[in-house]
């Protein structure tokens, strides 16, 4: 009896040490399905620049701003390091900075009302997590304010129930990799809401332009009649149904560190989008 309870003891143990950790899940979000380096990463030809890791990126010049990811590091003069975890949670969740101004919706703060609680707080302590480094981005030009919106079903934190349905969870992780904001069109800076998926976006940088495609399940448009692994692998290796290349801005290969599970929920979301020609 004793030897069963020491066994049993033991497993619950090695259960325990084996538990991830909220840095080492916010890490795993943060560097796989919601890519905030892609961004906030400062890139060089032909990737990104060792050792900068987070301390500020890409630029957008768009008619109502201009701006540059800022740093998000722990560096306390030019990164976040004097922000409290409130601070940062506010600014993750409502685009607000803690001097109250409304950050530009090239943030997709407005998919992130969906975070749970739990993984909220893992990407907070991730990022409090950081080394600092030191380097000051331009300051952003706000030609116009902004007001926070949210995307459709995103609105308040997905239930602990919810996160063990596999499409709902699907939803949740598209929702913080703001998969929809690339594949949704837009006019005059509005999604156009009955078209969910269909793609149609240009998206210009060093790769030329690419065009988001249509992720609906249409099988002649869309992706209806492409296979789970082929979905995948569009995802994680940038390849086409035809094995062709895929054009960057997806950030293909953080999407390639995600677990297989992750992937499948994720796909079994995607089936569920209406077809759209």
């Amino acid at each position: 009896m004793i030897r069963y309870l020491t066994i049993g003891l033991l497993a619950l143990i090695s259960t325990a040490a084996m538990a991830e950790t909220p840095v080492e899940r916010g890490s795993y979000l943060v560097n796989t399905i919601m890519t905030c380096g892609n961004c906030h990463t400062p890139k060089g030809p032909p990737a990104a620049i060792a050792g900068k890791d987070f301390s500020g990126g890409l630029s957008w010049d768009e008619p109502a701003f201009k701006v540059t990811a800022p740093n998000i590091t722990t560096d306390k003069d030019t990164g976040i390091g004097k922000w409290s975890a409130a601070d940062i949670k506010k600014a993750l969740i409502q685009g607000v900075r803690p001097d109250g101004v409304q950050v530009a919706p090239i943030m997709p703060s407005a998919f992130y009302g969906i975070l749970t609680p739990g993984d909220a707080n893992a990407i907070v302590a991730y990022l409090q997590s950081l080394k600092p480094v030191k380097n000051k981005v331009a300051d952003p030009v706000y030609k116009m304010p902004f007001g926070h919106r949210q995307f459709p079903g995103t609105e308040k934190p997905l239930s602990a129930a919810d996160m063990k349905n596999k499409v709902k969870y699907g939803f949740y992780l598209v929702s913080i990799g703001h998969c929809l904001e690339c594949h949704t069109p837009m006019v005059r800076g509005q999604w156009q809401l009955d078209k969910i998926g269909m793609g149609e976006r240009e998206f210009p940088g060093p790769w030329g332009k690419s065009l988001s495609r249509n992720i609906t399940s249409s099988k002649t448009a869309g992706i209806g009649a492409w296979t789970d692994a082929e979905i995948k692998r569009a995802i994680t290796q940038g390849k086409r149904k035809d094995g062709t290349p895929l054009k960057p801005p997806m950030g293909y290969g953080l999407y390639a560190k995600m677990k297989n599970a992750d992937l499948d929920a994720v796909v079994a979301y995607i089936r569920t989008l209406p077809a759209k020609e």
